[in-house]
């Protein structure tokens, strides 16, 4: 067995460990993100309902 195999195998080991983590850090950013663009989404239809509503408050005025 060579002997340069145990240390490649544990260097590749936490190579793994902080790339999951990283990945794991990475997902929660993401999620925040789009439950961030999910409620500006929601805020912008609710506007855009009043405008509607608005809009024909003021057609059928006329």
């Amino acid at each position: 067995m060579s002997p340069f195999i145990i240390p490649l195998g544990l260097f590749a080991m936490v190579v793994l460990i902080v790339a999951v983590t990283q990945l794991s850090g990475l997902r929660e950013v993401e999620i925040d993100v789009h439950q961030k663009l999910h409620s500006k989404e929601m805020e912008h239809q609710r506007k855009m309902r009043e405008l509607d509503l608005e809009l024909e408050r003021i057609k059928s005025g006329m």
